[in-house]
C-alpha cells in the first residue's frame, strides 16, 4: 500500500474508532455480498420509487452535498452517475458537464426523466443499464460518481471494477456510502442485518474490503450524514 493510501486508511480508522470486538461480531462484507440479489434490488426500488425522495432525500443530503462540491471543483467534461435512481443529483451538476445516469430500475428512471424535463437539463440523459456490466467503452468519462449504490449492489467489487474501467486514467471516482465501523451504529447494524437485504440495503459494509482492497487510490476522505453514518471518498484509478 502506498503512503497516500495508507494515510487515508488511518483516517478511516480514526473516523470509525472501531474496536476489534466489533469487527469480529459484524458479518463479513464478502459473506453478505451473496445476500443481495438483482431481484432484491429491482423489487426494493420498485417499492421505494414513489417515496424515495421524501424518505431518503433529507437524511442522506449531507453526503450528496459533499459529493457535489467535489464535482463542482473538478468541473468534468463528461460524468457518469451509477445508480442514478430518481435523479436527485441531476439538476445540481455543473451546467457545462455532460451527464449520463444509469440505473437498473425502470420505475426510478421514469422519475429521473421527469426531473430532466422539468429542469430542462439539455446535457443530461438517463438509461437502463446494469452498473456491474456497463455498456460504455473503456475510459469514457472524466468523472464517475457512486451515490449510495455500493452497499446495495449484489457484487460491489464488480461495480468498482466497472467504475474504474469506464473512468479515464486521469479521472476521478467519487463514492458516497454507508460503511461499517462507527460504534454508534454497530448495534443498529447487527439488528438490521437479518432484514436489510430484503429492503435493498447491506447493513454491514467494510471500508477496508470495498475501498482499500480495490484498485483505487484515495485522494480525500470525509465523514457525512447524521452521526457519521456515511463517508465521501474521492479516488482515482491506480
Amino acid at each position: 500500500m502506498n503512503t497516500q493510501h495508507s494515510s487515508f486508511s488511518e483516517r478511516a480508522k480514526a473516523l470509525d474508532s472501531q474496536d476489534s470486538a466489533t469487527q469480529i461480531s459484524a458479518p463479513s462484507a464478502r459473506a453478505e455480498a451473496l445476500d443481495v440479489s438483482i431481484n432484491d434490488v429491482k423489487t426494493s426500488y420498485r417499492r421505494w420509487a414513489g417515496v424515495y425522495d421524501a424518505v431518503f432525500g433529507a437524511v442522506l443530503e449531507d453526503g450528496r452535498k459533499k459529493l457535489l462540491a467535489h464535482v463542482a471543483t473538478l468541473k468534468p467534461a463528461r460524468l457518469l452517475e451509477m445508480g442514478v435512481g430518481t435523479g436527485l443529483l441531476l439538476p445540481k451538476y455543473p451546467v457545462e458537464t455532460e451527464v449520463i445516469g444509469v440505473d437498473i430500475s425502470d420505475d426510478m428512471l421514469a422519475l429521473a426523466r421527469q426531473k430532466i424535463a422539468k429542469n430542462e437539463l439539455k446535457k443530461t440523459s438517463v438509461q437502463l443499464d446494469d452498473c456491474e456490466r456497463l455498456s460504455f467503452a473503456d475510459a469514457s468519462f472524466d468523472c464517475v460518481v457512486l451515490p449510495y449504490i455500493l452497499s446495495v449492489t449484489p457484487r460491489p467489487r464488480a461495480l468498482i471494477d466497472e467504475a474504474i474501467r469506464v473512468c479515464k486514467p486521469d479521472g476521478h471516482i467519487i463514492i458516497a456510502n454507508h460503511f461499517s465501523g462507527s460504534k454508534t451504529w454497530a448495534a443498529l447494524e447487527k439488528i438490521a442485518a437479518p432484514v436489510a437485504a430484503k429492503i435493498g440495503f447491506r447493513s454491514s459494509f467494510s471500508y477496508a474490503e470495498h475501498i482499500e482492497q480495490t484498485p483505487l487510490t484515495v485522494v480525500s476522505l470525509e465523514r457525512a450524514n447524521i452521526l457519521g453514518l456515511s463517508k465521501v471518498v474521492v479516488a482515482r484509478p491506480k
